[in-house]
């Protein structure tokens, strides 16, 4: 048993990350679920560990994604803050089937490690991947990974998407619209075997007209990224990322 507040999304309007209902829970150490948005959810995460030392009671806010956030959805997003003593997991299991693949594992650069990018790590065969995992700092990547997963904190993360490998497989999913649309522009110039970016149809529209103002076509990248029959959940965006990689390489065969 410890406190923990919960973080439920309680309402939306226009363009938002996760629909109403969706919830987190809070610890001062850990964090079960995601209300997803990024930057929106760094800051709802605060919220809650600021209750947790103060004390404070149950609280209800608004937030506009919007310059404010780094964000460009053009939505906003009610919270409901719930502090309570309960021991309550909303973590979910997760597993891939056992497949061996003819071919050799291709290379896949994965730019955040937020939920997605944790998820996208968990749903990839470690046979048909080589990862290499970008975020601005260490503390940002679990304590452990695979040995077919590099982790790279980089301070600079799109001077070094100019630097890739252009054979290499691209999955965007960075705390940050600005940061996400400067690696897009640096993919765009360097070449990549496939490229696709999370976000909204809003939030792509308004990419693509930046990246046309830069002389760049935005065509190449695929956004949103995953399968929205699948769900809008890490995992279920995850399952549809891995799928539609595996769909682009030779068939593996059921072991």
């Amino acid at each position: 048993m410890s406190d923990a507040v919960y973080v439920q999304i309680t309402a939306t309007r226009g363009s938002a990350p996760r629909d109403a209902g969706t919830a987190m829970k809070v610890t001062l150490r850990d964090i079960t679920g995601t209300i997803g948005g990024g930057a929106l959810e760094l800051q709802a995460i605060e919220t809650a560990r600021r209750m947790l030392a103060e004390d404070a009671p149950e609280r209800e806010e608004t937030l506009p994604l919007g310059p404010g956030l780094g964000q460009c959805c053009g939505g906003a997003v009610s919270l409901r803050f719930t502090r309570e003593t309960c021991a309550t997991d909303l973590a979910q299991v997760h597993a891939h089937p056992d497949v061996t693949y003819r071919h050799p594992p291709a290379d896949l650069w994965l730019w955040g490690a937020g939920h997605v990018g944790r998820a996208v790590v968990r749903a990839c065969p470690p046979q048909a991947f080589n990862i290499t995992w970008v975020d601005t700092g260490a503390d940002r990547f679990p304590p452990q990974v695979g040995s077919h997963v590099t982790t790279v904190p980089a301070a600079d993360m799109p001077r070094l998407a100019a630097r890739a490998p252009v054979q290499a497989h691209h999955l965007i999913f960075t705390y940050a619209h600005d940061l996400d649309l400067a690696l897009c522009a640096a993919l765009l110039t360097r070449g990549f075997a496939s490229c696709g970016l999370i976000g909204s149809e809003t939030k792509w529209a308004r990419f693509s007209k930046r990246l046309r103002a830069l002389g760049l076509d935005p065509a190449p990248i695929t956004c949103p990224i995953g399968d929205k029959s699948l769900g809008k959940v890490p995992d279920d965006i995850a399952r549809g990322c891995v799928n539609g990689l595996l769909a682009l390489m030779p068939e593996g065969e059921t072991a």
